[in-house]
């Protein structure tokens, strides 16, 4: 007898991504095992998103103002029926086997919560090399990384309802770094496992200021987060330690060469000691593009570590002087089940 799956719904949260919709809704319905109902919710579009996701027999919830992706989804969870949850962002096309290989793992082990998956190498919609930059490096960190794992990245990830409803909703205080929070508490009693055989094609940011602006605002957020969790190792990492902290001390160090040319060789260390931080990153690239990219490459990447720093840094001091930022829970002592939705 042919192996009875259990039912599963497509989630997909969306903001102004008229652009890949019907490539996400597409490959959705495309599926080798097909989802009980996808439900769109779109979050205050105000492009044609609506209009492309009428097109397709999904399910859309229009919500009449702009709450963020934690909200969005937990809003789609409400209305969705399947027993399996699997929680898709709207610029990522997936590989046809996704749902099914997801869920697969699922049944495999009993622990295992929550499965995500690996974004390609190439893009969904290929718009200059700041996007090959953002696919390769987003490739290559989580591919490194794949197994058993501390977090949990819900663009593209199936859990269990009976599990989403035990570890409770997203943060809807949070519109970035949901991920991580929702991981720490549900780490706390399952398995979180990273896997190549749940893929897709995603379409990042295509151009350079906007791309820092992004990385700047996301790691606000970085250290509040990590002030409210409970540690337990197996947490994902993009970039090595020592690349961020060489990246860092570029610009601390960059002033000595006021005091003497010499001590200019300080920074140009540092420089060095980044462009080298991360030799497996380094070979990923040159083989797929070649020796010239690896060094635009670089130079991005070194530029994108500044912005995370420096957001890094801003974030700590927002979130010591305004109480209303981070996560909702903002002390160890209190309970994250307590997380509003």
């Amino acid at each position: 007898m042919p192996r009875v799956r259990p039912t599963v719904s497509v989630i997909i949260p969306n903001y102004n991504y008229e652009k890949t919709l019907r490539a996400c809704l597409e490959s959705v319905y495309a599926q080798t095992l097909a989802p009980l109902d996808v439900v769109v919710v779109d979050d205050a579009s105000t492009d044609g998103s609506r209009e492309v996701a009428r097109e397709f027999p999904c399910v859309l919830v229009a919500r009449p103002d702009n709450g963020g992706v934690s909200a969005a989804r937990n809003l789609g969870v409400s209305t969705a029926r399947g027993e399996i949850l699997f929680f898709l962002d709207s610029d990522i096309a997936l590989e046809p086997d996704a749902i099914e290989n997801a869920v697969d793992l699922l049944l495999s082990d009993p622990e295992t919560g929550c499965v995500h998956g690996i974004v390609s190498p190439e893009p969904l919609f290929d718009d200059g090399p700041v996007e090959v930059y953002h696919c390769l490096h987003a490739h290559f960190w989580r591919r490194r990384s794949a197994g058993l794992v501390g977090t949990a990245f819900f663009a593209m990830a199936a859990i269990e309802r009976r599990v989403f409803e035990e570890v409770g909703p997203f943060d809807e205080n949070l519109r970035d770094s949901e991920d991580v929070e929702y991981s720490d508490r549900l780490a706390v009693a399952h398995r979180i496992r990273l896997t190549e055989t749940v893929a897709g094609r995603h379409d990042d940011v295509d151009r350079f200021l906007p791309m820092l602006t992004e990385q700047y605002r996301r790691s606000q957020l970085l250290i509040p987060v990590a002030a409210v969790e409970r540690r337990r190792g197996g947490g994902l990492r993009a970039n090595p330690t020592r690349g961020v902290l060489a990246a860092a001390l570029v610009p601390a160090t960059l002033p000595l060469a006021f005091v003497s040319l010499w001590l200019l060789a300080v920074p140009l260390a540092c420089a060095l000691a980044f462009a080298v931080a991360d030799p497996g990153l380094s070979r990923f690239v040159a083989r797929r593009k070649g020796a010239a990219f690896l060094v635009w490459f670089t130079g991005v990447h070194f530029a994108v570590h500044l912005a995370l720093v420096l957001g890094a840094l801003h974030g700590g001091v927002r979130w010591v002087i305004d109480p209303g930022f981070g996560p909702s829970v903002r002390g160890r002592g209190r309970a994250a089940t307590a997380i509003p939705s």
